[in-house]
C-alpha cells in the first residue's frame, strides 16, 4: 500500500523538493542538494533525479526565468518513466562527459546542435549526464525553441527512435515546417 502511495504522490514530493531548494537558493545557497533532507535526496534517487538536476533546474529559473517548475517536471517525468520502465529503477552507473557529447557547432541536414541534443537527450533519459551538463540548458532552450519542441516532448521522440536518429532528425523538421 505505501508504495503505491508514493508514486500516486511522487509529484507533490518532487514539488515540496522544488520549493525547497528554491527557498535555499534565494537564501543565498546556490548548491545542489540545498534545503534538501536525506529523505528528500532518496526520494529524488527513487525517480531518478540527482539533486544536481534539481538544482540545476532551479538555478537556471532564478537566473533565466526557465525552465518553469512545470518544465521541470515534465522533463523529470519522462525521465523518471524512462527510469522505471526501461531501466528497472536500476542506474546505469555510467556517466556520459561533456568531452564526449557532439561539439555545439556539429550539425546533420543543416541542422547545427541536433547532434548534440540527441546525445544529451540519450544520455539524460538513462541518468548518463555527468553534473556538469545539464538537457535543457540555455542552448538547448534555445534549439527547441527555434524548432517548436518542448524538452519532455523531445525526450519522448528520442525514447520511441530508439538508436534511429533519423526519426529524431525527421521528427525535428516536420515539426519546425508546422
Amino acid at each position: 500500500m505505501l508504495r503505491i502511495m508514493e508514486n500516486y504522490a511522487w509529484t507533490q514530493h518532487f514539488h515540496r523538493c522544488f520549493d525547497k531548494a528554491v527557498a535555499a537558493y534565494v537564501r543565498g545557497d546556490k548548491t545542489s542538494g540545498a534545503g534538501l533532507d536525506p529523505a528528500d535526496l532518496a526520494f529524488l534517487r527513487s525517480v531518478g533525479c540527482s539533486a544536481q538536476e534539481l538544482f540545476d533546474f532551479v538555478d537556471d529559473l532564478q537566473r533565466y526565468q526557465e525552465p518553469s517548475y512545470g518544465d521541470a517536471l515534465l522533463i523529470a517525468s519522462v525521465r523518471r518513466d524512462f527510469f522505471l520502465v526501461v531501466q528497472k529503477g536500476k542506474p546505469s552507473g555510467k556517466v556520459v562527459t561533456r568531452d564526449e557529447l557532439p561539439e555545439k557547432t556539429a550539425a546533420v541536414d543543416g541542422i547545427e546542435w541536433l547532434p548534440r541534443i540527441i546525445s544529451k537527450a540519450r544520455a539524460k533519459l538513462r541518468g548518463e549526464l555527468s553534473p556538469d551538463t545539464m538537457f535543457g540548458c540555455g542552448g538547448d532552450r534555445a534549439f527547441l525553441k527555434k524548432y517548436n519542441l518542448h524538452p519532455a516532448d523531445f525526450l519522448r521522440t528520442v525514447w520511441a527512435a530508439r538508436d534511429d536518429d533519423r526519426k529524431i532528425i525527421e521528427h525535428v523538421k516536420d515539426t519546425a515546417s508546422r
